[in-house]
C-alpha cells in the first residue's frame, strides 16, 4: 500500500502541477519553445523532489518502526511474563475469555513472540517494513507519466487549441486518478473524483490568469 498510495499522490501532483505550469506559460507566450522549457524543466524537478520526499519521509517511517521492534524485543527479553499477560490482556480486551486469551497468547508467542507482540501492539509486521526506495521510485515514476499527460496536451496541438485541449486532458486524468484512489482506498470514488477534478480546474485557471496578466505588462 505504501509505493500504491505514493503512485497515486505522484500522478496527481505531476498532473496538477505541470498543467498549472504550462498553462500559467500558454498565458503569458504563445511560441511552443518556453511551454516545452518550462513544462521539461517542471517535470524532471518535479520528479525528483516527490521522489526525495517519499524517500525521506519512509525512511523516517521505517527508522521509527524499527526502534519499536527494538524496544519491544528488548522487553520480551527482560520481562517476558508481563508481555505476555499484556499480550493476553489485547485479546481480552477484543472480547475473548481470559482462559481462551491466555490460550492464544501462549501459543503465538511461543511460535513467534517479536511477531505476535508487534502485530497485536504496535500494528507492525516485522517482516514487512515499510521501504522508501519503493515509495520513491512509484512516486517518482507516477509524477513523470501524469506530467507527461499535459506537457504533450500544450505541445502538440495548434496555438489556439493547446489551453482547451490541455483543460480537458488534464481534467480527465484527473477524474480518472480520483476514481482510482478511491478504489484503492475502499472511499466512495465521485467525492474524490470531484474533489481532484475542482482542485485542478481552480490550478489551471489561477495560473493562467496569472500567466495572462504577466503577458499583458510585456515583461514576456
Amino acid at each position: 500500500m505504501n509505493w500504491l498510495r505514493a503512485g497515486v499522490l505522484g500522478a496527481n501532483d505531476g498532473i496538477v502541477s505541470t498543467a498549472g505550469l504550462v498553462v500559467g506559460v500558454a498565458g503569458a507566450a504563445t511560441s511552443r519553445g518556453p511551454l516545452v522549457a518550462a513544462g521539461v524543466a517542471g517535470l524532471v524537478s518535479g520528479a525528483v523532489s516527490m521522489a526525495l520526499g517519499e524517500y525521506v519521509s519512509v525512511s523516517s517511517q521505517r527508522d521509527t518502526e524499527r526502534s519499536l521492534l527494538d524496544r519491544e524485543r528488548q522487553e520480551l527479553a527482560e520481562m517476558p511474563q508481563a508481555e505476555l499477560e499484556e499480550l493476553a490482556g489485547f485479546y481480552r480486551a477484543k472480547g475473548i475469555s481470559d482462559e481462551t486469551a491466555h490460550r492464544v497468547a501462549k501459543e503465538l508467542t511461543a511460535r513467534d513472540p517479536l511477531g505476535a507482540h508487534a502485530e497485536v501492539e504496535l500494528g507492525i509486521d516485522p517482516d514487512e517494513l515499510a521501504n522508501p526506495w519503493h515509495a520513491a521510485g512509484a512516486s517518482g515514476l507516477s509524477f513523470t507519466l501524469g506530467a507527461i499527460l499535459p506537457l504533450l496536451a500544450i505541445v502538440l496541438p495548434p496555438a489556439t487549441w493547446r489551453v482547451p485541449v490541455t483543460v480537458v486532458v488534464v481534467l480527465v486524468a484527473l477524474a480518472i486518478t480520483g476514481w482510482i484512489s478511491a478504489r484503492l482506498g475502499g472511499a466512495p470514488a465521485v467525492p474524490a473524483m470531484v474533489r481532484l477534478v475542482v482542485g485542478g480546474g481552480a490550478a489551471m485557471g489561477i495560473t493562467f490568469a496569472v500567466g495572462d496578466l504577466i503577458g499583458d505588462t510585456g515583461l514576456v
